[in-house]
């Protein structure tokens, strides 16, 4: 049985509580909070105490907590699942990725144990769509204001940019490759709080392939992924699409896993047909706490790496600046 603590009580702390409960072969050794006032779990005084009682810790406290508080896990020798983004800045996650050694980290970009994430890598890699060339995602995920009750989630870096969006890039990173350039705008016109509300970006690829990416908190509509993937029942589940990656013979929506295409080629006269790829609803919290085991007993290496989590939070970083700044960012 493999023990389980968590730093963080929150709104994604609780999610990863519970997923520990209903996984098999694993166990909640205590939790770290100190603003519970219930004992509702098993509980430890700091990390250190979290770190003796536990084979691994998952970190789920605010952003700019993750880099000391992950740096207090290594020096400990304690594998970790840091919750995303993996640190509040790039040069802390680079700092963090160098420190780590042996120790291993995983990133809370929960989407990569989705089925639906692998079968479309599967289809992109059998080479139906053809050459890459387009990619379009869209987040619009409407928050109530009771959810910023918390000042920390009005601060710099706490918007729906890495909250929300991170995932998003990951995801599209993991399907077509990383990204090299952006440009961007936001805004904070509703609520008028430090963090964005609005986000939208231009994406250049290291491959060539060109996306958009269009973001928004304060948007009510059915494009997102937590809208459309039904992987979450706290959401309720459309059936659009949060994603559409574009190639030279067909075309690919997600999360519904549609091809489009054409029998006899591209030709924009041409009836244009589609194919479904149905598979079940999973459970990808669960699946990601069963592969931290997995990686914390040496049986497996981490699906979404520190070195993953530290691209997207250099992408969502330069996105951020492009739009502060009103240039194209490269990304080194």
């Amino acid at each position: 049985m493999t023990k389980i603590g968590v730093a963080g009580a929150g709104l994604i702390g609780r999610q990863h509580i519970a997923a520990i409960a209903r996984t098999p072969d694993v166990t909640l050794s205590a939790v770290l909070d100190p603003a519970l006032s219930q004992m509702e779990w098993p509980r430890a005084h700091d990390l250190a105490e979290l770190a003796k009682q536990s084979d691994g810790v998952i970190l789920a406290v605010p952003n700019a907590l993750h880099a000391p508080m992950a740096s207090e896990l290594i020096k400990a020798g304690c594998p970790m699942l840091i919750e995303k983004p993996l640190t509040g800045t790039g040069a802390e996650g680079a700092d963090l990725v160098a420190a780590a050694g042996e120790v291993p980290i995983l990133v809370g970009h929960h989407r990569r144990h989705n089925p639906l994430v692998a079968k479309a890598k599967e289809i992109i890699e059998s080479g139906v769509l053809g050459t890459l060339t387009a990619v379009h995602g869209q987040c619009w995920l409407p928050k109530p204001d009771h959810y910023y009750d918390a000042d920390w989630r009005q601060g710099a870096g706490a918007g729906p940019l890495f909250i929300n969006l991170i995932h998003d890039v990951d995801v599209l990173m993991h399907l077509c490759g990383p990204i090299a350039q952006v440009q961007a705008f936001e805004s904070n016109a509703v609520r008028g709080a430090e963090a964005e509300e609005v986000g939208v970006a231009i994406l250049r690829f290291a491959n060539g392939v060109l996306g958009t990416v269009n973001l928004s908190d304060v948007s009510l509509g059915p494009w997102s992924w937590e809208l459309t993937a039904g992987e979450n029942p706290a959401y309720p589940k459309t059936d659009e699409a949060a994603y559409l990656i574009g190639g030279t013979r067909a075309s690919l929506s997600l999360p519904n896993l549609t091809v489009w295409g054409q029998k006899a080629g591209p030709d924009w006269w041409a009836p244009i047909d589609s194919t479904r790829h149905p598979l079940p609803l999973s459970d990808p919290l669960s699946a990601q706490i069963s592969h931290f085991a997995d990686v914390i007993a040496g049986r497996a290496a981490p699906v979404v790496s520190a070195a993953d989590g530290l691209r997207a939070v250099q992408v969502v970083e330069a996105i951020k600046l492009a739009a502060q700044a009103g240039t194209s960012v490269d990304i080194k």
